[in-house]
């Protein structure tokens, strides 16, 4: 099976495979090509994700912009 390109990819798909290529990488287990190969992986991934998500930060920058009247509210974990 192909793998999709990481920005084809939807945020919590490619968290899943980043996090199934960290423990494969942690077992050490892995020839060193086939290695190498997850780490390239993996960092794609990782760039993607991150381009993901400062998009969303500026979307949300956006829309907080635009409702400058809206009364901020405390985050709670």
């Amino acid at each position: 099976m192909a793998l999709k390109k990481p920005e084809n990819m939807h945020y919590e798909e490619a968290i899943n495979e980043l996090e199934n290529i960290v423990s494969q990488l942690e077992e050490g287990d892995l020839p060193l090509e086939d290695a190498l190969k997850q780490f390239e992986r993996g960092i794609s991934l990782a760039r993607s994700n991150s381009q993901k998500l400062q998009k969303a930060q500026q979307q949300v920058n956006i829309l907080m912009q635009q409702d400058t009247l809206a009364p901020l509210q405390e985050y709670n974990e």
